[in-house]
């Protein structure tokens, strides 16, 4: 049985509302043993949540130091302040840190197998005084690792990156042949704790048309390729630098398992148009596929592919369906984390 927890983000956004739903769509598992959750955040907020969208589930409070029931709810620290839906505030940004690194605390003394992190606000979060870019540079900094990856993944769009939370204009400089290394090291290793047994993987070039023979630039040339080469002479299935305007179309058709793109809008786009379901008749879009994983770390971390949506917090319209994908993902990682894998 798999023990994993679930942090609330900021609690004044929609984090709250899809955890209880997401409880509730895995109720089942739970009560036949196969599943074990501890929410960790704001225990206020997830009872107005539970009381308002899942008053069928019980989420009982817990005490870190004791047994846990199999579903259960564990406070992230003192409440000081009412926080409401969709209000940006430094307390929910307390918050969210506050849930982060007590679930990278217990993951650290093994009693939980993975994360699963519902969405945070980073202005909420640097006016807390927690001066990151994001989870994956806030887990990092946590667990003290300096080489972590973002990948996503929506069915079999799976796509890692080597730049992420950076200017446009700092990518170039970013792109290294160490680094590239690292990406397609660990994106091979997740890839075959996802049951691919010799993963493809494509790596996506930085210039429009991988520079078209130096006329766009010369990094997929002089950076890229070699970096590739040598993945390759290493016994690796890599294939590039793709053009990005067609990698993502042969992804998608199953040429490859995975893509390494270059920076953050490249490599997001394709899977979040994927990923996204839109109402015709509104125009708006009301569910989401996709999850993120970040690779490279001491602890499984997955998380919902959106954001806080503070905008249609607590209106019981949000959609737990990436956080579900989320919870299966973490999963599915730690079953395989200290199986063997064939060579």
């Amino acid at each position: 049985m798999t023990q994993l927890a679930i942090t609330m983000g900021d609690p004044a956004g929609i984090g709250p509302e899809i955890i209880v739903k997401a409880c509730r769509a895995l109720a089942p598992r739970i009560d036949a043993g196969e599943l074990r959750l501890l929410v960790i955040g704001h225990a206020t907020a997830l009872e107005q949540a539970r009381a308002a969208f899942a008053p069928g589930i019980a989420i009982p409070r817990a005490e870190a130091d004791g047994e846990w029931p199999a579903l259960a709810v564990l406070s992230a620290g003192e409440e000081r302040e009412v926080i409401a839906p969709g209000a940006l505030s430094r307390e929910g940004g307390r918050f969210a840190y506050l849930a982060i690194e007590r679930a990278v605390r217990l993951a650290q003394a093994g009693r939980v197998a993975g994360l699963v992190t519902a969405p945070l606000n980073k202005e909420a979060l640097n006016a807390a005084g927690h001066h990151y870019a994001g989870h994956t540079e806030m887990l990092a900094a946590l667990t003290g690792m300096k080489g972590s990856v973002m990948m996503l993944a929506h069915g079999n769009m799976r796509v890692s990156h080597v730049t992420t939370h950076v200017a446009l204009e700092d990518v170039p400089k970013r792109v290294t042949p160490e680094r590239i290394r690292l990406v397609l090291d660990l994106t091979h290793d997740a890839l075959r704790r996802l049951g691919i047994a010799r993963p493809h993987i494509a790596v996506a070039a930085l210039n429009p048309h991988a520079g078209e023979g130096g006329l766009f630039g010369r990094q997929d040339d002089e950076v890229v390729a070699p970096a590739i080469a040598r993945a390759v002479a290493d016994g690796m299935r890599v294939t590039g630098p793709v053009p990005g305007d067609t990698v993502f179309v042969k992804l998608r058709a199953g040429q490859f398992d995975a893509v390494v793109a270059m920076y953050h809008d490249q490599g997001h786009i394709p899977v979040k148009l994927l990923g996204f379901h839109v109402n015709p008749e509104t125009g708006k879009w009301d569910a989401l596929s996709g999850v993120n994983v970040t690779l490279g770390l001491p602890v499984i971390r997955t998380s919902v592919d959106h954001g806080t949506a503070f905008d249609i917090a607590g209106k019981g319209i949000a959609s737990e369906r990436s956080l579900v994908e989320a919870i299966e993902y973490a999963e599915q990682l730690a079953a395989s984390r200290d199986a063997a894998i064939p060579a």
